[in-house]
């Protein structure tokens, strides 16, 4: 049966349906409008220029910044030990091999200056105060003759060469006597009766190390018999590593922190740097000088030194202002009003919300430090 075509039907059908299509979707001019007006509103890419437009609500999201030259600061913490000042250690020798006839202290106990640490009985003691002894008695008799052949020469009844011959004999016996005694004070210590020589400590401090006992004899003079430490300051050094070496210098603060007192930081400057490498550990050795009144710092104890590095002065960005592209750190730079190009920077990252930039942008140059991850996908 043939087919019969009812053409005013479907015209009748067909407006309606175009009327609701057009109100679904936009003919393709429109949606193109629609797009232009969207990317208007938001940034505009034009080949790499990145333009947020005046009534971009992006605006209020963005915080462009000026590029700044500072000179950082970076804490540099390093181990330590607290150390005695060598020019505060005494080590006690004696001048004289003998017997210890008496040791009056032990490790630990605060001593004087010129109190008696130990008593040593020596032949040579006793020798060189007999020598100083004969030496004085010679000068005194040497002196009254003098007196008496210049009272005769006055009288009339001596002749000068007389005069001569007593002042000559004063002299010797004076120099004989100048002898004795530098040998004595050479020896150190105090001369006793009969060859006791008492040992006194130089300076006022705490006694370190007693090395001999009470009826011991002493046969080494190289051999100290006792250490004597001036603990009133004392030192921290400081292990540098051979890389960190350019930063330490001189001057710089220092805090440090005591394994003993965890809780206590201790301040003070670097005082000197050793000029040598240790080789053992590759370290160099920085000395900071504290004050220790009541004694509580003891050699040997273990610190942790923090330094303050003064770094190469140069500009530095917020790492807020930092964005990762293609393997490269990056910033979006301001060309012009609410445009930016991306650029991309060499840094050093250091402790803190800034880092350093050592290549790729200068000093007063503006760049996105807040909300830059919006525009990192245009």
């Amino acid at each position: 049966m043939p087919m019969t075509f009812y053409p005013h039907k479907g015209w009748r059908i067909l407006p309606p349906l175009i009327a609701i299509l057009a109100a679904i979707v936009p003919p393709g001019s429109r949606m193109q409008a629609h797009a232009a007006d969207m990317g208007t509103a938001m940034v505009r890419n034009d080949h790499g220029r990145l333009t947020v437009a005046d009534n971009s609500p992006l605006q209020h999201q963005l915080t462009v910044e000026a590029v700044t030259a500072a000179t950082p600061r970076r804490h540099l913490e390093v181990p330590g030990t607290v150390a005695a000042e060598p020019a505060r250690t005494v080590a006690m020798l004696a001048p004289l091999a003998g017997h210890i006839t008496t040791l009056n202290v032990a490790p630990g106990d605060h001593v004087a200056r010129g109190q008696v640490l130990a008593e040593l009985l020596s032949g040579d003691m006793a020798q060189a105060t007999t020598d100083e002894t004969k030496a004085r008695a010679a000068l005194d008799l040497a002196r009254r003759a003098l007196a008496r052949a210049q009272g005769v020469a006055q009288a009339g009844g001596a002749a000068t060469r007389d005069v001569e011959a007593a002042r000559s004999t004063l002299q010797q016996d004076q120099a004989e006597e100048d002898r004795a005694q530098a040998r004595l004070t050479a020896l150190g210590g105090q001369a006793g009766a009969d060859g006791v020589m008492k040992l006194v400590s130089p300076v006022d401090g705490t006694v370190a190390s007693v090395n001999v006992a009470a009826g011991g004899n002493v046969t080494d003079l190289t051999a100290p018999l006792l250490t004597v430490e001036d603990l009133s300051e004392i030192w921290v050094v400081a292990s540098v590593p051979e890389d960190e070496i350019p930063l330490v210098q001189p001057g710089q603060q220092a805090s440090i922190t005591l394994a003993a007192w965890p809780d206590q930081v201790l301040h003070g400057r670097i005082d000197a740097i050793e000029p040598v490498l240790r080789a053992d550990t590759r370290t160099m050795q920085a000395r900071i000088v504290l004050p220790n009144p009541d004694g509580a710092l003891k050699p040997n104890m273990f610190a942790t030194v923090a330094i303050q590095a003064t770094q190469v002065p140069g500009v530095t960005v917020p790492q807020s202002a930092l964005l990762m592209n293609n393997d490269e750190v990056t910033v979006f730079v301001e060309v012009a009003p609410w445009t930016f190009v991306r650029r991309a920077i060499t840094i050093i990252y250091d402790d803190g919300a800034r880092c350093r930039v050592l290549a790729g942008l200068k000093e007063g140059e503006r760049v996105i430090t807040r909300g830059a991850v919006l525009l990192n996908d245009d």
